[in-house]
């Protein structure tokens, strides 16, 4: 993806924040269509445990992430959106070009008061981290500003598992519901269609798939080690491992995603290593950098499934509650069968 401009800062009104959802000049046409449309409305939800009230379909939104704003992308509401930030992958060629006509707010976290600079009508976030009083601001602060937020039910509370575990039923869920509050609800279900097929294909090949092999999902280091962050209980990793009839070796872990050390890594003897290749740019975070240090560290190069190269690889979006999440079960599952977990 190339470099994308910064936009630094935003003149606003002196003393006062004066949000366009409580302006009346401005609006396009397209927005004028949407507002006329949204019959359902005041639309009242509830999401995270938390009520909010939704006055008209959105026209000044604001995401907080790249996978939030790749939804709001694929629903066709890149001309709704005033902003964006933390981008950490490389944007699909199909519609790198709407993405990039959104304005990046930041390059990192986006903070209260650029946020409030960009004066919008709705924030959504796929991490809980994000809607804090240290970065975009706490939700109750901002739906006190007339501000309503949309938190992805995957992760209602930072790194904590989801109860029940989390399924693709919650990400169709999240995408039926930003449909349904941006109006735009033919939209959600051609999106939800598309990614329940994507799931089926990876389904189809499961079934050749026998054994119950285990795996690690082998996410990150932490910046100042080699500890690895690797996929517990409670996220997609787990249940994409349960639905192809494998196993987690740390799904007896008390988050999401728990630091753990390289002797309990060789210690349960995985099967197969899932690799996350992430773009972020942080100090081992590419694949290269995961296999290279596998293979040199005097403990796991003498992992049976580092010796033998039993990887799976897979881009980092694949683990996380994203719209790519799905391409997890048929990427899995193929690399499964070619690695000869099969009858």
């Amino acid at each position: 993806m190339k470099k994308r401009t910064v936009i630094s800062s935003v003149l606003v009104a002196s003393g006062a924040l004066v949000l366009a959802g409580c302006s009346s000049g401005g609006q396009s046409d397209a927005g004028e269509s949407a507002a006329a449309a949204g019959s359902g409305f005041p639309l009242e939800y509830s999401n995270c445990d938390m009520d909010v009230t939704v006055e008209s379909p959105p026209e000044r939104a604001v995401s907080l992430n790249q996978s939030a704003t790749e939804i709001m992308v694929r629903l066709g509401l890149a001309d709704r959106m005033v902003g964006t930030a933390y981008e950490t992958d490389p944007v699909p060629d199909d519609i790198v070009d709407e993405y990039e006509s959104i304005p990046l707010l930041t390059d990192g976290l986006l903070e209260h008061e650029t946020l409030l600079q960009a004066q919008p009508d709705f924030v959504y976030s796929s991490f809980a981290s994000f809607l804090t009083a240290e970065n975009a601001g706490e939700r109750e602060e901002l739906h006190e500003l007339g501000v309503p937020t949309y938190l992805t039910e995957f992760d209602c509370t930072y790194h904590a598992a989801v109860d029940g575990g989390a399924t693709y039923e919650m990400l169709y869920d999240e995408i039926a519901q930003i449909a349904e509050i941006f109006d735009v609800t033919a939209a959600g279900e051609e999106l939800v269609s598309e990614q329940q097929a994507t799931v089926a294909d990876g389904m189809e090949t499961a079934e050749g798939i026998t054994g119950s092999p285990e795996l690690v999902w082998f996410y990150s280091t932490a910046a100042s080690s080699s500890t690895p962050s690797v996929a517990g209980p409670g996220g997609l990793p787990q249940t994409v491992t349960e639905m192809l009839g494998a196993t987690n070796a740390f799904s007896d872990a008390s988050t999401k995603w728990p630091e753990v050390s390289w002797d309990e890594v060789a210690a349960r003897e995985p099967d197969v290593i899932v690799l996350a290749d992430l773009t972020r740019g942080y100090p081992g975070d590419t694949v290269e950098e995961k296999i290279e240090f596998l293979t040199s560290d005097p403990l796991t190069s003498k992992m049976d499934a580092v010796r033998e190269k039993r990887f799976i690889v897979v881009p980092g979006q694949y683990m996380d509650p994203s719209i790519h999440s799905v391409q997890a079960v048929p990427t899995v599952a193929d690399g499964l069968v070619e690695l000869g977990f099969t009858g």
